[in-house]
């Protein structure tokens, strides 16, 4: 199956989906995932309608935004996700690219982005991520935490926190991803019960490759799809 097969696949999955559970194929984005893509399969995947991707490591990703927005002038309406574990020290090359970074899981990962954005006059879109299986090997805040990073993170100028991240277990039963995608959904809830921030949360990105069809019946409007968008 090429590249193209493979998206227009996913494409009418999701579909086939939304109508079967009354949800607006427009409030779902598809974000591929290019870890150890080359840019000629990323540009494969843009010519077959893809029109974000997420990359894991910073400097992968600007090695590749060069080369496409060097060769490929065309590629300046592509959207691009941080979707990796960032460090506080990556954030000064993170703001330059990333459209939305998705992985900000302390307040002074946040501070620092808010710095860093401020230098080259930028609001940066930034999502809160979310521990919710409780794994101990895995990045991310405690609901608890959460609430309080989002108040406080909130009052900072030149970040703007537009939703919520999780990333469920490993699993071969994509059904038993439904309950981390289900805290999530209730926390984004209660955020904006609580109202957080002055304005709604409204991205929910979980859901990869094995549980997406989950995350978008739990409520994602955010799914980050690689291995199956670029197996062969």
């Amino acid at each position: 199956m090429s590249v193209k097969d493979n998206i227009l696949g996913i494409n009418n999955e999701i579909s086939s989906l939304c109508l079967r559970i009354n949800r607006d194929l427009e409030s779902i984005k598809l974000i591929a995932v290019t870890k150890e893509v080359g840019p000629a399969e990323i540009l494969l995947a843009i010519e077959s309608g893809i029109t974000d991707i997420g990359e894991n490591k910073v400097q992968e990703a600007l090695n590749k935004y060069n080369i496409l927005n060097t060769q490929y002038s065309m590629l300046n309406t592509l959207k691009w996700h941080m979707i990796g574990h960032l460090q506080t020290n990556k954030a000064k090359d993170a703001v330059k690219i990333f459209d939305l970074i998705h992985s900000v899981d302390s307040l002074r990962l946040a501070d620092e982005i808010n710095k860093q954005a401020e230098k080259i006059d930028k609001i940066q879109d930034i999502l809160i991520e979310v521990n919710t299986s409780g794994e101990k090997t895995k990045f991310g805040l405690t609901a608890d935490e959460a609430v309080e990073v989002v108040k406080k993170a909130a009052e900072l100028k030149s970040i703007r926190i537009q939703g919520l991240m999780t990333i469920a277990p490993l699993s071969d039963n994509p059904e038993s991803s439904r309950p981390y995608f289900r805290i999530l959904r209730e926390l984004r809830g209660k955020l904006n019960e609580l109202r957080a921030t002055n304005y709604e949360l409204r991205i929910l990105s979980m859901g990869m490759s094995q549980d997406y069809k989950i995350a978008i019946e739990e409520g994602a409007t955010m799914i980050r799809v690689g291995r199956v968008i670029f197996k062969q």
